[in-house]
């Protein structure tokens, strides 16, 4: 697909991943809905820098974990930028969830930022695809889908359940949308990484280094211009760390 002058939501696209991803395809000639939760200076300034460089894009502001949000989401997109013919689901939770204090709260809070919102928006979005003719939903994983982190149950589950989802939703719109998942590994340093723990990644990922935010951005604009023929699979793009 070219994406030139098609409207591309992106979640989560104010900041680290999303931020990437969403000027990587205004970038391609896309227009950008820019949604975010809380981020707004830095929604702002990706709004900023996308329209400096001749690109079109918007905010909008959607708590993903409210279904009723997520549907509103879908409309507004739908009714300010025209019909998204592009779909990034790249926004997520992830914190701790020690075992010994899980709790059902706990397990619903990230599955529904994680896995929920983005089956109600492909639901949403891709059925309208298919019946123009035409679509790419990106779902964005995580390596922990196979290899888990140690108390981050949900998180993990939320994540396996997202290469599941992409599988599934592959069949259920065939042939006219293409559902694909990037699943990254090692990629910029977490929030709360010290320099020890950095260093420890790094030994652990067999390309010595981690990636970039562009290294996911990549992978996503080839699952949306770079063919037709590819859908439900998953790209990963974690220097090699799923190995090790």
């Amino acid at each position: 697909m070219n994406p030139s002058g098609r409207t591309a939501l992106v979640t989560g696209a104010a900041r680290r991943l999303g931020r990437a991803i969403a000027e990587d395809l205004a970038a391609a000639g896309a227009r950008v809905a820019v949604c975010h939760r809380t981020s707004t200076a830095e929604a702002q300034a990706v709004i900023a820098g996308i329209r400096a460089r001749g690109g079109v894009a918007e905010a909008f502001t959607a708590d993903l974990a409210d279904p009723g949000a997520v549907e509103r989401l879908a409309a507004d997109v739908t009714d300010r930028m025209g019909p998204v013919d592009v779909l990034v689901n790249n926004a997520s939770v992830f914190y701790p969830t020690p075992l010994d204090t899980l709790d059902v709260e706990a397990w619903d809070a990230v599955m529904a930022v994680n896995l929920t919102a983005p089956f109600l928006l492909a639901l949403l979005l891709g059925r309208a695809m298919r019946a123009r003719g035409a679509g790419k939903i990106v779902n964005l994983a995580d390596i922990a889908a196979e290899r888990p982190h140690p108390g981050y149950l949900p998180y993990g589950i939320s994540k396996a359940g997202i290469v599941a989802l992409t599988r599934g939703l592959a069949l259920e719109l065939a042939p006219a949308v293409q559902v694909n998942c990037v699943a990254p590994g090692p990629i910029l340093a977490p929030i709360d990484a010290t320099p020890a723990s950095t260093a420890a990644l790094v030994r652990g990922t067999p390309l010595g280094r981690l990636g970039d935010a562009r290294d996911v951005a990549a992978a996503v604009r080839f699952l949306v211009t770079g063919s037709d023929f590819v859908t439900g699979t998953t790209v990963v793009v974690d220097g090699g760390r799923a190995l090790a």
